[in-house]
């Protein structure tokens, strides 16, 4: 396995893992910073490739956020570490939000628990409610360089 940058013809594999239109992913692929961890081919684009996860992310002068990511829990892990390394080298926090439940706590669908229980592997606090997205409330957690 290894995690290379995504490229437009992964959209349909990263929407396949996670809950995000393939027109967004082929859009994010061209507007952030997007990795896929893939097993496959040795190339370091190579079309053969199944990919196991995805994460996106987008540096601003106050934090790293992370946008998009999908995969089991640990392709998320894994791909997770990319933002925080960024962060790192950076001196920045990251911040990611994921979906609430409809009481506003833990999360009702399984792939959210899979996202939640990665965020929070990989040293993620939850710092508190966040917006509403696409009609759904959020969860805020923030992981700070050391």
């Amino acid at each position: 396995m290894q995690v290379r940058d995504a490229v437009e013809r992964d959209a349909p594999a990263m929407a396949s893992l996670g809950d995000v239109p393939e027109s967004v992913l082929r859009n994010l692929v061209h507007d952030r910073s997007v990795r896929v961890l893939v097993e496959g081919g040795d190339r370091e684009d190579s079309e053969d490739d199944d990919v196991l996860g995805f994460v996106s992310f987008d540096a601003r002068e106050e934090a790293v956020h992370v946008t998009e990511f999908g995969g089991d829990r640990e392709a998320c892990e894994r791909l997770l570490a990319e933002p925080l390394n960024f962060a790192e080298r950076e001196s920045l926090p990251v911040e990611v939000l994921l979906r609430a439940g409809e009481d506003g706590g833990s999360p009702t669908r399984a792939a959210d628990d899979v996202m939640r229980q990665a965020v929070e592997a990989v040293g993620f606090a939850e710092v508190g409610p966040g917006p509403r997205f696409r009609g759904e409330r959020t969860r805020r957690y923030r992981y700070e360089p050391s």
